[in-house]
């Protein structure tokens, strides 16, 4: 404020002396010295008030510069932000019918929804470049030899931003021209004040081409923002000087005071109902044009002029307070999606890729971390300065998944290719066998590519059905073959039919005998002769067995048979009914077997070293310790029982084999 009374000084003193020259004290009149100094003073008095006023005036004016540059910053940087968040959502092709709306009239858009168009467009076109590389080096590609397809959009998007950048570079040229046509109506319009102030006509009489001139200075906008500043100063001086010239004419001062009042009256009413606006940065905007209004709208009465300040500012500074909260709102969203994103970095950050040792877990993995890739879309912007730094911070932990994933799949894949090698092999050596004449060494050796088979890992799907197929049916062909070389077996079928239905009569008349030992044995020895018994004709074996299993079950019921004993009649059941289907079924049966012998010796081998680490010096101790070794002694019985179930099937194989010769 010092600075502005200092310019105005000089302003003082030439009205001083204006007002001193345009006193006239008659001649003839017998005034007193004192009446002459009383109407000096007052005339001073008049001057100082305009001066003043015209000071206050200039400090609120600055006031108001100052809070409204300080708004506009702050609302730049929320339309900014608003506009980059509103973008990121599109797509391609609705950047394109944007761009394309743009085009046809570039003065519907900012310079920095463009450059925020651009900058999605490729972030888009980027991240579908990225993809395809995964997928080409997930699919066995060299990442060095990925070609991306070229983008059609992308071509469209050259020539619409063409079309837009020739377009703003012909309206920023009319603009520029426009503007320093204005800059130079101003200096007319100074130039024009200027004259007015000098002139020696009465002020009163150049009033309205005053106000002329002042309606066309608020009618002309557009001017070049470095010589703003300098030209509102002289605008400002002579405006000044002519009210200084108007200082004796109250009735026009006045008049302009009324004006001017009901014009900030309006104002303040207009900048407090935007306090009720939803939309407060809607409000903010227009709050901006108000003050523009305000600052270009004329002085008040002294009287009135703090009041209806402060009643503007007041509103002002409410919805600046409401916009700075919003702001601070914001502010704490961008916050909550910093830590939403920081939680989706870690989870990809902790994957245990330990824990991922087969197709499917890295299949279910990569579908969580796709899922993951998707929730961040939605999540909106991180606060400015961190906002890169997590977006690159969760690529790189992604980047690193599928390196892992490709260089997992590319060890696979090579192990695959050597499974597909030794499986090959052996087709080709089952495929050599399958028209053996030796039988017996042939089928042995039959059964351990088999088993060999069977212990080498996976290979693609596109080989495995196909190499499975030629494997089996060679092993089939050549058991099919070894089938009808010992068809002479059938001879002997109808014999075993006669001694089963012998063994069926003879249970028959013991179920009609007392419970007793002797009995249980006969009835035991009898099973077991039934297991022993060979195959029967194929159409009579169902009946028969029908039979006998109907006479068993009623001989249990009725003896009450071990019950061990009826799991191992129940397993030489099922193993004579497997030899009628054909040898390589028992063979299954037996790798079956021999795999489940081999589990229960492993699991009685953990249960003896755990047991030798316990001791029972305390109650839970000894609990423990009879419980592992009653879980030892029911494992041995079931080895017993294993084994006894492998002699049985090899003693039936030597039989088959015996017979054959």
């Amino acid at each position: 404020m010092t600075d502005t009374q200092d310019t105005n000084l000089p302003k003082m003193e030439e009205g001083l002396e204006d007002v001193k020259q345009s006193v006239e004290v008659p001649a003839e009149a017998e005034a007193s010295v004192a009446a002459q100094e009383s109407a000096v003073e007052e005339a001073v008095a008049e001057v100082k008030a305009t001066v003043e006023e015209a000071v206050a005036e200039e400090v609120v004016a600055e006031e108001a510069a100052v809070e409204e540059a300080v708004a506009a910053e702050a609302q730049e940087a929320m339309e900014t932000a608003a506009l980059n968040e509103s973008v990121h959502k599109l797509t391609k092709a609705e950047i394109l019918d944007r761009l394309r709306v743009i085009a046809e009239d570039v003065t519907k858009s900012s310079k920095a929804e463009i450059d925020s168009l651009k900058q999605n467009f490729y972030r888009l076109h980027n991240s579908e470049v990225e993809a395809a590389k995964r997928a080409f080096v997930e699919g066995g590609g060299n990442e060095e030899d990925f070609v991306p397809t070229p983008d059609a959009d992308e071509d469209v998007f050259k020539e619409v931003m063409a079309v837009v950048k020739e377009k703003r570079s012909q309206l920023n040229a009319e603009e520029e021209k426009e503007r320093e046509k204005n800059y130079q109506v101003k200096l007319a319009i100074i130039e024009e004040l200027k004259e007015l102030v000098e002139s020696p006509d009465d002020p009163n009489k150049n009033y309205n081409e005053f106000k002329k001139l002042q309606q066309q200075w608020h009618e002309v906008t557009l001017i070049p923002q470095n010589k703003a500043n300098e030209l509102w100063k002289n605008y400002q001086m002579y405006v000044e000087k002519f009210y200084d010239l108007l200082k004796l004419n109250n009735e026009f001062r006045e008049y302009d005071f009324k004006k001017n009042l009901e014009i900030k009256t309006r104002l303040c009413e207009a900048a407090e109902k935007l306090l009720d606006e939803e939309d407060v940065v809607a409000a903010f905007h227009h709050l901006q044009k108000l003050h523009q209004e305000y600052r270009d709208t004329g002085p008040v009465a002294k009287e009135l002029r703090d009041e209806i300040w402060a009643r503007f500012k007041a509103a002002s500074t409410q919805l600046n307070k409401k916009h700075q909260q919003y702001f601070e709102q914001q502010k704490e969203h961008e916050q909550e999606n910093l830590d939403k994103k920081t939680v989706i970095c870690e989870i990809v950050e902790g994957i245990d890729y330990s824990k991922l040792n087969g197709f499917q877990a890295w299949d279910k993995m990569t579908q969580e971390v796709i899922a993951l890739q998707n929730k961040w879309k939605t999540i909106g912007f991180a606060p400015q300065k961190m906002n890169v730094k997590i977006f690159e911070r969760f690529r790189g932990a992604c980047d690193e998944f599928f390196k892992k994933k490709s260089e997992y799949f590319k060890a696979a894949k090579a192990r695959m290719n050597e499974n597909l090698e030794k499986k090959r092999a052996l087709v080709e050596r089952v495929e050599a066998l399958k028209d053996s004449k030796e039988w017996k060494e042939t089928a042995e050796e039959l059964v351990k590519l088999q088993k060999e088979w069977k212990s080498i890992g996976p290979v693609a799907k596109r080989y495995s059905d196909a190499l499975w197929k030629r494997f089996i049916a060679a092993c089939d062909y050549f058991f099919e073959q070894k089938g009808e070389a010992t068809s002479s077996k059938r001879s002997v079928e109808g014999e075993n039919l006669k001694r089963k239905k012998a063994i069926i009569e003879e249970l028959k008349e013991l179920l009609n005998k007392e419970e007793s030992e002797e009995n249980t044995q006969q009835i035991n020895k009898l099973m077991a002769e039934w297991n022993e018994v060979g195959h029967v004709p194929f159409k009579e074996k169902d009946k028969i067995y029908e039979q006998y299993r109907e006479l068993a079950d009623k001989l249990r019921k009725t003896f009450n048979l071990n019950v061990a004993s009826k799991k191992f009649n129940k397993f030489r059941a099922a193993v004579s009914k497997a030899q009628e289907t054909g040898v390589q079924a028992v063979y299954r049966e037996r790798e079956k077997l021999v795999r489940n012998y081999e589990n229960l010796l492993n699991e009685l081998h953990t249960y003896e070293n755990n047991f030798g680490f316990l001791n029972a010096t305390s109650k839970s101790g000894n609990s423990l310790l009879t419980e592992l070794s009653k879980k030892m002694d029911k494992l041995k019985v079931e080895i017993e029982a294993a084994k006894e179930k492998i002699r049985h099937i090899d003693e039936d194989i030597q039989q088959e084999d015996e017979k054959a010769e």
